[in-house]
């Protein structure tokens, strides 16, 4: 790769960031943030890449999911601990039908910045800036909290760090043993309306008896009681990005401390824009978001520049075409990335292609939807030569009614009982893990044809 600094994006063309008032402001929040340590650490985006390296092989699957947008009012440790554990018991689920690891990667500690499809929004006659994003500025509709304001990352920062500090408490300290998550996962499945998941959980049961009963407790076992978890975001805010990056010790080479793993949005991919221009030049995984407007000429030209050595687990394509549209767009992605013989792992994120607004006002996404893109992703692929080798979630652990269906029904007059997003609509705890359920039915389905076609 050719000389890079971490300030050559500022040279090229940006989108879909703020205009600063301040300047002398905003210099100082970025020397007081490139003082402070990194969120992260170079080992560990360097293990993430090779288990992601082993997902693009189909040896690893990735379940990547959080919020839309983390909030500053609603931080606290039960957010954090509502997630933590929907996305284990996801996890565990996706293991069984798998049989593979599950590498588990969470939308926090730094998914605070949002794009946006226009600059402004209007309410009740009154136009004023959209909000972009808590580390940006207010969700509260009036001039003063519109106005972009730097020390927000200072805000962002310090949320970032205390989230990763709980998140790695409950990872190595014995809150993720595997007895405890099926536990919770049993729970979900007592309901009537869950009963078609009770086989498979009951499966996953006896697998955990026979475990201890050939001695392999958590107590004998620490690797049963501890996982590995790390952390993305959306790279959308490059002076905060710029802030955080930090030279290797031990390799030399820019990481980005911000986050393990960070991704170029679909409003941002721009080839020769700002966004590209920083990522490349990290050494973290980086996730490229495929929308239907991606030409397989761009994207060449990303992967190419994104991808420059072809290193296994640094890129992961990140589909998101909506419901009904996937066998129109990712099959010549595919081809693109086979002409090219590009190591890519490909990822599915059924939720920003299938948001519609509902009949009461409120912007949603069906299940059904979702689950419709997840299965078109995996037929698709299959069909095409290419793994399916990750799905990517906007969720919570939280009870919300923010997206309809599922078995627990979330209707439509529903959606007003606990509209608690800041931006996009997010799968609730049931809705995410009945959708792990479906995953792993088809996970385990190609497997179970082919055991049925041999006997």
């Amino acid at each position: 790769m050719d000389k890079w600094q971490k300030s050559d994006w500022r040279a090229k063309p940006r989108v879909q960031m703020p205009d600063y008032t301040d300047s002398s402001k905003l210099e100082a929040v970025e020397a007081q943030l490139a003082k402070y340590p990194p969120l992260v650490f170079a080992g560990e985006a360097r293990s993430l890449k090779a288990k992601l390296a082993a997902a693009a092989r189909g040896e690893a699957f990735l379940l990547q999911g959080g919020d839309c947008a983390e909030s500053f009012a609603e931080f606290g440790a039960d957010t954090i601990r509502d997630t933590f554990q929907v996305m284990l018991q996801m996890a565990m689920v996706l293991t069984y039908g798998a049989k593979v690891p599950v590498v588990k990667v969470g939308r926090m500690a730094g998914q605070f910045a949002k794009p946006r499809s226009a600059p402004t929004e209007t309410v009740d006659g009154v136009e004023l800036p959209s909000y972009r994003g808590d580390i940006i500025n207010g969700f509260d509709f009036t001039p003063e909290a519109r106005i972009p304001d730097p020390n927000r990352m200072l805000q962002a920062y310090t949320q970032a760090a205390a989230s990763l500090n709980l998140l790695r408490a409950f990872s190595k300290g014995g809150y993720a043993d595997v007895h405890r998550v099926h536990a919770w996962t049993l729970g979900f499945t007592q309901g009537e309306e869950a009963a078609k998941y009770r086989a498979m959980a009951n499966s996953i049961q006896d697998a955990l008896d026979f475990i201890r009963a050939a001695g392999m407790s958590g107590e004998s076992n620490p690797d049963l009681q501890t996982v590995d978890f790390y952390t993305s975001h959306e790279a959308l805010l490059l002076e905060y990005e710029e802030a955080m990056c930090r030279i290797d010790s031990t390799t030399g080479v820019p990481v980005a401390g911000s986050g393990h793993l960070i991704w170029i949005g679909d409003r941002t991919r721009q080839p020769d824009g700002a966004h590209v221009e920083f990522c490349r030049g990290v050494q973290n995984p980086i996730g490229l978001k495929c929308g239907p407007t991606l030409t397989s000429d761009d994207l060449k030209v990303l992967i190419e520049k994104l991808n420059p050595e072809n290193e296994e687990g640094r890129l992961t394509l990140i589909a998101r075409f909506g419901a009904g549209k996937v066998a129109d767009n990712l099959p010549r992605l595919i081809e693109t990335v086979q002409e090219l013989g590009a190591n890519v792992l490909w990822t599915c994120d059924p939720m920003h292609g299938n948001t519609i607004k509902s009949a009461s006002g409120y912007k949603t996404r069906p299940f059904e939807n979702v689950l419709s893109e997840v299965q078109e992703f995996f037929a698709t692929t299959r069909a095409h030569g290419a793994i399916p080798g990750g799905v990517h979630f906007e969720m919570t652990g939280k009870d919300v009614t923010e997206c309809t269906g599922g078995v627990r029904a979330v209707t439509d007059e529903d959606l007003s009982d606990r509209y608690h997003t800041a931006c996009d609509p997010r799968l609730n705890a049931s809705q995410s893990l009945e959708l792990a359920f479906l995953v792993a039915e088809e996970l385990a389905g190609p497997r179970n044809t082919d055991q049925a076609a041999t006997a």
